[in-house]
C-alpha cells in the first residue's frame, strides 16, 4: 500500500499521519523534510500518528530513528501515536519502546501534554 501522510499543527506539537506501509521508499525522505522543516519553525515537539500503519520495514524503522534524531539534537522530542498490534511488536523486536514514548492516541498525547 503505498504511503501518503498529512501534517497539522497546533499549540502543543507538530503531528505526522501517515497512512499506508512504512518502507523508506521514495516518500521517506519527504518525511525526514517534514520533520527538518518543523525544527527551522521552531518545534520541539512531534507526534508520528501510527494508526493507519500497517507494516513497518527496517528502512521504515531507519526514517523513524532519523526524524528522532534530527529532533533531539535541535533540543526536541518525537512521539509515536496509535501504533497497531503488529506495528507494537515490532517496537518491542526492537527495543524502539525504549527509545520512543508511545501514547495510545493523538488525543492520549493532548491529554498527557
Amino acid at each position: 500500500m503505498k504511503l501518503t501522510y498529512s501534517t497539522q499543527k497546533d499549540e502543543k506539537a507538530d503531528y505526522l499521519f501517515i497512512q499506508g506501509d512504512l518502507i523508506g521508499d521514495e516518500v521517506g525522505p519527504k518525511l525526514v523534510e517534514v520533520v527538518s522543516d518543523a525544527i527551522q519553525d521552531g518545534a520541539k515537539t512531534f507526534v508520528i500518528d501510527l494508526s493507519e500503519v500497517r507494516y513497518i520495514s527496517s528502512s521504515g524503522i531507519g526514517l523513524l530513528i532519523t526524524m528522532l534524531t534530527k529532533m533531539r539534537n535541535a533540543g526536541g522530542e518525537v512521539y509515536l501515536t496509535a501504533p497497531s498490534e503488529h506495528v507494537k511488536k515490532l517496537l518491542i523486536i526492537t527495543k524502539l519502546n525504549n527509545i520512543f514514548t508511545v501514547y495510545d492516541s493523538v488525543d492520549d498525547f493532548k491529554s498527557k501534554n
